[in-house]
């Protein structure tokens, strides 16, 4: 009997991202090691359909109407009327995967609006060794083929295997989008298809920066330059980075929607990518004159103006340089002298393969590193330094320079300082456009910090410092980079959205040309309580005891539903209090975490433990309740559990905010005890709690499975936990087992 298939189950939460990252230190998500997308292994599912005698048929992008789009390629749009699937053994008799190698001219834009991604792929084409990073060697639909192909894509950190299959998007026999020129050549199509997989449809290509295919298809930096302020040796910048095989692409901006690609008098077109393919110096008329190349990705449409293909000053020129560089064919690749460059363009993109200056004479390798940052409503999305009441709470990392650049830099005469690049970047918005989200506004700041490690910088630092370097604006594209040169010292990196309570996930990249210590500035997690006395039945109070016997009835104990009727008769007489009330489930889990003898109920001794707990929690709240709304905001309550004495980390704060606030980011008393006497059962009765915790590799500890399943971990998903640790508070996901109060 034949074993049942595996199918691979992809697993989220803190499990997985230990899991995740244990294996990126391991080398996975390298190039030479990439993460299969999906878990799809292309040799593996190649080698089954040959088998097989079957072609591939990707479960998991299918040729259906989803893969398209949500809205203007949505099902049953207008648009996608009449469009069928078709594999190019169906389009012509003879399909190439590359004809004669690829080349610029094998992009032809189609009915998307995707000319960022063609011109970065077009510039692709310019660099052999980046091309077969990103399309591998050895694939053909001659030879082996079984209708599936894949590509090698750069997300957010590390390299991507993105299996597709050859069904591509047609309408009346002819491909919908990217075609080549050729006509039966198909590796531009295919690989804009695993580009639309990875951001989960075609749609979610529409509109965009030429930066972003750039660094897709390399893992590299882009630097921006204003061409209507542009530095003086900007030539010399763009000839060392072509030759360095940077990619490079450009643009005019656009004053307003009805200017997205006009095409003006000289047949540019305004708001559309054009990727920079070439420049020359040539002799012309006794003087040198500086040329540039340039490529429109819808192959057509080129520049009529001086230097266009054809014109009159091309018969200045010696006639064998004529013939090397001239450009007859309507193919949208066209000449024009950088003078007019600079006047009509706006906009020029330098994604470097490394971060090294372009104005350096000699090559420099660059040290990088790279964290993965959350900002979440109410605990880490604080908004830009306009906002001081919460900019503090954003994400904060720590830069340490120590030494300065070679004084044998070229720009001699500077101070010593050391040269660094930070590049914020946003993840999976265009996976996230079909759910209405789309790019925030995003930016950073830097400030100089000397102090304690590991510990996230308060209110009060930022009110009193100002910012020693800044991001130069805060824009809504995927990615903000900005390179410094500062002296040697500690730096804070802030990096958020230009408002609050925007959410998103980010990475951040830390390129420094000499060596300089990085880390995350988060708390570590751990309580400082003063001693909690536990009153003997004969040292409580006469007065407390009659209340209690009033309150508890004939069996002297306190069960969950009578807990519930005394705390909200004792609340409803606090009118300035913004309650709903405890819920039975809030009072049920206050007696299970107080109940020492197990019986369901609290007796005097339990009981006035949970009494003076709450009132102390009481004045806490009313002390950080600022704005007397009866409620404490998220950002307060971060304040108020410090000063209970709680540091604990920016992904505790994050899942406390997640459990207890309310949809306007407050927290009722109820759901502020619930939460307070959860953390302080949890660290008094287990000192373990205020130890660090540590994830270690081990098949032999005992461990819990991370992500709360009574099943039992794999050997490298174990979690070390101190051996005091009680096994009903493992771990920090049992704060948040009950419904929310309330």
């Amino acid at each position: 009997m034949a074993e049942p298939p595996v199918v691979p189950v992809f697993c989220t939460g803190v499990s997985a991202q230990v899991r995740r990252q244990r294996a990126k230190e391991l080398g996975l998500g390298r190039h030479d090691n990439a993460v299969r997308y999906l878990g799809q292994d292309f040799g593996q599912l190649a080698e089954e359909c040959r088998r097989s005698g079957t072609l591939f048929r990707d479960p998991s992008f299918p040729p259906a109407a989803a893969s398209l789009g949500f809205r203007e390629l949505g099902p049953g749009s207008s648009k996608t009327r009449g469009v069928q699937w078709k594999r190019p053994t169906e389009l012509c008799p003879r399909p190439q995967f590359i004809v004669d190698g690829a080349t610029r001219t094998d992009i032809c834009q189609g009915a998307l609006g995707d000319c960022w991604l063609l011109a970065a792929i077009a510039s692709l084409t310019l660099n052999e060794t980046l091309l077969h990073r990103v399309v591998p060697h050895g694939q053909s639909f001659q030879q082996g083929y079984a209708g599936i192909f894949h590509f090698q894509i750069w997300q957010f950190g590390e390299w991507l295997d993105v299996v597709v299959d050859d069904f591509l998007p047609t309408k009346d026999g002819k491909l919908l989008f990217v075609h080549s020129a050729e006509g039966s050549e198909f590796w531009s199509a295919l690989l804009e298809k695993a580009y639309a997989k990875v951001n989960g449809c075609y749609e979610a290509l529409s509109g965009g920066s030429t930066s972003e295919g750039f660094e897709d298809f390399t893992g590299g930096v882009t630097e921006w330059f204003d061409l209507r302020r542009p530095p003086a040796d900007l030539y010399q910048i763009i000839l060392k980075a072509l030759e360095r095989g940077s990619l490079l692409g450009c643009s005019i901006d656009i004053t307003s929607a009805f200017d997205m690609e006009a095409v003006t008098f000289k047949k540019l077109v305004k708001g559309h990518a054009y990727s920079v393919t070439g420049a020359k110096q040539i002799p012309y008329r006794g003087q040198a004159l500086e040329l540039i190349r340039m490529r429109n990705p819808w192959g057509e449409v080129e520049w009529t103006g001086a230097w266009s293909d054809g014109s009159a000053e091309w018969h200045a020129v010696e006639p064998a340089l004529r013939q090397q560089l001239m450009v007859k064919m309507e193919d949208g690749e066209f000449w024009m002298s950088f003078r007019d460059f600079l006047r009509e363009f706006t906009r020029l993109e330098i994604c470097n393969l490394t971060p090294d200056a372009l104005q350096s004479r000699k090559f420099r390798k660059w040290n990088t590193r790279l964290y993965d940052g959350t900002w979440r409503r109410g605990s880490t999305a604080g908004g830009c330094r306009n906002y001081p009441a919460t900019f503090w709470i954003n994400p904060q990392f720590k830069i340490q320079l120590e030494e300065v650049d070679d004084d044998r830099d070229e720009d001699g005469g500077r101070e010593p300082g050391c040269s660094f690049l930070l590049a914020l970047m946003q993840k999976h918005r265009r996976r996230e456009r079909r759910y209405g989200k789309d790019m925030e506004t995003i930016g950073f700041a830097v400030y100089e910090y000397v102090g304690r490690s590991g510990v996230h910088l308060k209110r009060e630092f930022f009110l009193a410092n100002a910012s020693r370097a800044r991001s130069e604006q805060f824009i809504n594209l995927r990615e903000v980079s900005t390179r410094f040169r500062l002296p040697p010292g500690e730096y804070i990196v802030v990096p958020s959205t230009f408002e609050p309570n925007k959410e998103g996930d980010f990475v951040l990249r830390v390129f420094s040309e000499k060596r300089a210590g990085t880390e995350e500035m988060d708390d570590k997690i751990q309580a400082t309580l003063p001693d909690e006395k536990v009153l003997g039945e004969s040292e409580i109070d006469e007065n407390f005891k009659q209340l209690f016997r009033q309150l508890a009835g004939p069996d002297l104990e306190i069960s969950v539903t009578e807990l519930q009727t005394i705390l909200n008769r004792i609340i409803a007489k606090h009118k300035d209090l913004r309650t709903k009330g405890f819920s039975i489930e809030s009072c049920r889990s206050m007696v299970n975490l107080m109940d020492k003898d197990g019986n369901g109920k609290l007796g005097l001794v339990e009981f006035n433990v949970l009494w003076n707990r709450i009132r102390n929690y009481l004045s806490i709240f009313r002390k950080f309740d600022l704005d007397k709304s009866g409620s404490i905001s998220a950002y307060e309550l971060r304040l108020a559990l410090e000063a209970a004495g709680y540091r604990l980390s920016k992904r505790l704060h994050e899942l406390l905010i997640t459990r207890y606030a309310e949809p306007d980011l407050a927290l009722d008393f109820d759901s502020f005890v619930c939460c307070l006497v959860r953390l302080e059962t949890m660290f008094r009765e287990s000192p373990g709690f205020s130890r660090p915790w540590t994830w270690t590799r081990t098949a032999s500890s005992p461990s819990t499975c991370c992500s709360g399943s009574s099943s039992p971990c794999s050997p490298d998903q174990t979690l070390q936990v101190p051996s005091t640790t009680p096994r009903r508070f493992f771990p920090f996901f049992w704060l948040f087992s009950a419904e929310k109060a309330g």
